[in-house]
């Protein structure tokens, strides 16, 4: 049956431009209807009878719908209804609409996208309807729909929040994405669907208009109101959007819910809808290339795509494609779909595979690359109607097309103009076709960790002179995080504080939301509806609105943007863009794949691939031009034969030599050249504490690449050539000098008991090293190898002060930023010692780092690779004094912070996560190892100068073997120098008790795993201690008479000395 839509109106009644426009509208879909079609929905403007009292009436088809006058007008919808509704549109309009008359709540159920929300507030601006709504997450709680605590003038009180506020004024609650939220969060609505009721935390009861009504007929209002009962309003309606689970991911829906709503498939537009849709748009497109386009995204969509395991094309994002091949007519559709749907990276090789077959078979394969963007020739500002705008010159296929953009508000900066940013020609391009993006839409950049993401976007916000606001993403991170959070005023009042996020979009910059592939899907979803239609719905009650909508509403209520913001409403800025950067995703991986169906549809996707080799090496050159050629030359050969490899194991390896970490090995190479390569390398990768298989891997590659190891590094180093001296104000360690620092706070200077060895000062000029630099450090070691003790040792040297953080499982992102406290009845947030170090220019030491989710800990790289970092009091850390600019709650980096980070090895043992996996390449990485049985002894001798030589010389060698056997992985437990010093303290302040009890200090711990306990006991007999022997050990009394033979007993020889 075809629907036909009708406006019955009344000359002079209520809600004149509204009713104008709306006639207005509907006269050009009819003047679009071809004469002799009868199948088309037939669409015609009838006037009723004049009067005031009439009221306008919306038909469509056989059902009308008699118009009310909203007593809020600002929360009506606007602009939704398009030029042209197409046959589809109308017919769900009109079901929707027989719910509304049955009084029944309805759920729109189907594939991701903005379509059934689009559709939910055409038929609100139709009917001019009120609306609440509200976007579900994981992190959506029953004082999100009900009511919410506040606290004035030191009175705690209710507030009522969507699902009250529509019930009691008669609104239409809209709520998107039920499957996001918790199990058992939603039934608290239960009843107020079904029966209209609801029971609320301040003691006032909802009850239906119904049953209202009849109660006043035997009580007045007045008593009503002394029961605490109020009216629900006949008008309240519930519009839900979701998912179908188990097809997409989420939560499925709770049966009682669910059987409380009306269903309807709000699949895609059907094929000619769409085709007409995207001709309108096209014009310079061919029209077969549409039809093409629209068959391929089509096929993707289907079911039989579905069983595949190929996520749905996003259909919504065609327009905008569509609307950038219009301006570029020269451009393969092919790359445009890449933006789309990039399969290439989202998808494994049959998947790969299948996408190419169905290309084939539209005939989208051909792919010139003569034909795509090269470069931004030219960027020009302009402004038009009070809105910052940029004329864009790109050069494609020998041509120049010059494009509009939304531009920020400070000057523009000429391409490549950035001293900082080295253009390549992949960059060069990689700009450009985002330049051809930003025209229509949201941009996510993926890439590899340390391949340059963050400087290409903060060039391009350079570029068309935008402000950046950085936003480091995390795992842990809430909708609220993300919105809007909740403070207390210096009078003990609750209150609201925006987001960065919100107030970029007020303000009109670029947002980078770096990390988006850490975020929870479910708390992603919250901006769904800034992505997709540039609107959002606060805690506080505030709306934000698309400039076009927010002028709109502003014209035909005729009020000021003073009395529209008192009403809570504002206008997000039309040159308000986000950009988001993220790691490729896992292909297979359940956890690590995160660009999902429903991702797809917000953003338009660029990949930046890795550097190749000569654009690699022309960065490193122009950003260290004292880099070593030669040496050069051999380290990016070796890092492009591992990254061109297919063997997994060497592809984990490049993984660890980012670009990023490319130049921190060629600075410190152009600044030291009588380095090794083969140790810089090996450091970078951390290869003391990689798997066997993976170590071996790496040593024949650098062997094939001809990085041999240092033959000076294989004698034993002489401790006099390490020695560490203080003379007039400068400190040596090795060949290593620098200045010593002058530190007003001398109690934070650490001082700690350390005597000097070969080992510890090779890693302490080392760190000296990177430290001049200005280099972060991070120093990974096993258990008790002294990492604490280097690093109190170097600060106590330089004469720094310390800021200590030891880090675990439940450390957050607030208490590693902030720590909260209450003084007065108001919540202060006092600053940690993070804070403390970054405003005093301290150095921050970091412990345990591993032991902190890895989520927690990457908010570092903000702070270490940006020099900026947003607190939880809302303040903001920034590197550069002169970003200030008059700017509250700004933090400085103070030039002297540096941050040294410690944490265990990764792997089995330890327990912790893989922090250096996670955040290695934005450090300089130290691998501190056990000293080596020379310098361990030396150092024995200093804890024990009364434990004789011997005793030490059978603890060395027992421990060395026992590592050596921790390294070839027979047994767990890395046996440390930690143990070795309590073993020989214990026997120095205890000189008369026998050796085989002191070391069952450290041995009981496996006393209990009897081959553990097997192979220690063999261990130890071989060196003469003698722990668990019985009478039978034969080999141990062979051994014990045999150094008792080279002992000289004397009357002052104690037992223990003994063997």
């Amino acid at each position: 049956m075809q629907s036909r839509l009708l406006l019955l109106g009344a000359p002079g009644g209520h809600g004149g431009p509204a009713s104008r426009r709306m006639r207005l509208l509907l006269r050009q879909v009819v003047q679009r209807r071809p004469g002799g079609d009868r199948q088309r929905p037939e669409v015609r403007l009838v006037h009723a009878g004049s009067g005031a009292d009439t009221g306008d009436t919306v038909n469509i088809g056989d059902v009308s719908y008699k118009l009310k006058i909203p007593k809020n007008p600002e929360l009506v919808p606007q602009n939704y209804i398009s030029d042209s509704l197409a046959q589809s549109v109308v017919q769900h309009l009109r079901w929707i609409m027989q719910k509304d008359l049955l009084g029944q709540d309805v759920f729109l159920i189907g594939p991701p996208g903005p379509l059934r929300r689009s559709i939910a507030m055409q038929y609100l601006e139709l009917t001019k309807r009120e609306v609440e709504y509200i976007a579900l997450s994981r992190d959506t709680t029953e004082t999100d729909l009900k009511q919410r605590r506040e606290i004035r003038a030191g009175t705690a009180f209710y507030i009522d929040q969507c699902a009250v506020r529509a019930a009691t004024e008669g609104r239409t609650l809209i709520l998107e994405g039920l499957e996001k939220a918790e199990r058992n969060v939603l039934p608290v609505l239960n009843n107020l669907l079904e029966n209209r009721e609801m029971q609320l935390e301040d003691g006032r009861f909802l009850m239906s208009a119904e049953r209202y009504d009849k109660l006043l007929q035997d009580h007045t209002k007045k008593e009503l109101d002394s029961w605490n009962i109020v009216r629900v309003s006949e008008n309240f309606r519930v519009i839900a959007l979701g998912l179908p689970v188990p097809r997409y991911s989420g939560n499925p829906l709770d049966p009682p819910l669910r059987s409380r709503f009306q269903a309807r498939d709000i699949y895609y537009l059907p094929f000619k809808d769409q085709l007409k849709l995207l001709y309108s748009i096209g014009a310079n497109v061919s029209a077969e290339k549409v039809s093409q386009l629209l068959s391929f995204a089509t096929t993707l969509c289907s079911q039989e795509s579905s069983t595949l395991g190929l996520p749905d094309f996003p259909l919504d994002s065609l327009a905008a494609a569509v609307q950038i091949l219009d301006s570029f007519p020269m451009m393969p559709i092919k790359h445009a779909i890449q933006w789309l749907y990039p399969y290439s990276i989202l998808l494994g090789h049959e998947g790969k595979m299948a996408v190419e077959g169905v290309l084939k078979r539209f005939e989208l394969q051909d792919s010139g690359s003569s034909l795509l963007p090269k470069e931004i020739v030219r960027v020009e500002k302009m402004t038009e109607n009070h809105v910052s705008q940029a004329s864009v010159t790109i050069r494609i296929a020998d041509k120049e097309v010059t494009i509009k953009v939304p531009a920020g508000t400070r000057p523009l900066s000429q391409p490549c103009a950035s001293d900082r940013f080295i253009q390549t020609l992949s960059h060069k391009q990689l700009q450009a076709e985002m330049m051809q993006s930003h025209m229509v839409k949201d941009i996510c950049l993926i890439g590899g960790k340390g391949c340059g993401k963050t400087v290409i976007a903060k060039n391009f916000a350079d570029t068309l002179g935008y402000n950046i606001e950085p936003i480091m993403l995390y795992q842990d991170m809430t909708a609220r995080d993300l919105l809007q959070q909740r403070y207390t005023l210096p009078n003990g009042d609750t209150a609201w504080r925006s987001s960065p996020l919100v107030n970029a979009a007020l303000e009109g910059k670029l947002v980078l939301l770096d990390g988006i592939h850490r975020v929870n899907a479910g708390t992603l979803a919250v901006l769904q509806r800034l992505i997709h239609d540039r609107e959002l719905s606060l805690y506080d009650g505030s709306r934000l609105l698309r400039e076009d909508r927010y002028m709109r509403l502003k014209e035909e209520l005729q009020l000021s943007d003073e009395q529209l913001q008192k009403r809570s409403i504002f206008p997000i800025h039309p040159s308000f863009r986000i950009i988001a950067l993220a790691e490729p995703p896992v292909i297979g991986s359940t956890t690590h794949q995160w660009l999902g169906p429903e991702f797809l549809t917000m953003f338009f996707f660029h990949y930046m691939k890795p550097l190749v080799k000569s654009e690699e090496i022309q960065v490193i050159k122009e950003k260290v031009p004292n880099a070593p050629q030669e040496t050069l030359d051999k380290l990016l050969s070796f890092t492009h034969k591992l990254r061109e490899t297919q063997d997994p194991t060497a592809q984990s390896l490049a993984a660890s030599l980012s670009t990023r970490q490319l130049l921190r090995i060629s600075r410190r190479l152009s600044q030291y050249p009588n380095e090794n390569l083969h140790s810089a390398v090996t450091k970078a990768c951390l290869s003391r504490f990689l798997p066997s298989l993976a170590r071996s891997a790496l040593e024949k590659n650098l062997a094939d690449a001809t990085i041999e190891i240092n033959t000076d590094d294989n004698l034993e180093p002489e401790l006099k050539d390490y020695k560490c001296e203080v003379t007039s104000g400068t400190l040596r360690i090795g060949a290593v000098s620098a200045p010593i620092y002058n530190a007003h706070e001398k109690m934070k200077v650490p001082d700690v008991l350390f005597y000097d060895n070969i080992q510890h000062m090779i890693v302490m000029e080392d760190m000296l090293k990177d430290f001049l630099l200005g280099e972060h450090l991070l120093l990974v070691g096993n258990q008790g190898v002294g990492k604490n003790k280097i690093v109190d040792r170097f600060l106590h040297l330089l004469n720094r002060p310390r800021e200590y953080i030891q880090l675990h499982r439940d450390t957050t992102v607030q208490t590693l930023t902030l720590q909260p406290s209450v003084k007065d009845g108001l919540i202060v947030y006092e600053d940690s010692p993070l804070v403390k170090a970054v405003k005093l220019g301290h150095i921050l030491v970091v412990d345990e780092a591993d032991k902190a989710p890895t989520n927690v800990t990457c908010i570092l790289k903000t702070l270490v690779e940006n020099g900026e970092m947003i607190l939880a009091d809302g303040r903001r850390i920034i590197a550069n004094s002169a970003n200030v600019n008059g700017r509250e709650n700004v933090v400085v980096i103070h030039p002297d912070f540096r941050m040294i980070v410690l944490a265990n090895r990764p792997g089995f043992p330890f327990l912790g996560n893989d922090f250096f996996g996670t955040l290695g390449d934005i450090f300089s990485c130290h691998a501190v190892d056990n000293p080596k049985p020379h310098s361990e002894l030396e150092m024995l001798r200093q804890y024990g100068p009364n434990v004789p030589e011997p005793i030490l010389q059978k603890l060395v060698a027992a421990f060395g073997e026992l590592r050596s056997l921790a390294d070839q992985g027979i047994i767990n437990y890395p046996y440390s120098t930690r143990e070795v010093v309590n073993i020989v303290k214990h026997l120095q302040k205890f000189p008369t008790e026998g050796l085989s009890s002191v070391v069952r200090n450290v041995f009981d711990f496996d006393s209990y795993n009897n081959d553990m306990r097997e192979i220690l006991i063999n261990t130890l007999h071989k060196y003469g201690i003698p722990i668990g022997a019985k009478p039978t050990s034969v080999q141990l009394a062979k051994e014990v008479s045999r150094q008792c033979k080279t002992i000289k007993l004397t009357s002052d020889t104690p037992l223990y000395s003994l063997p």
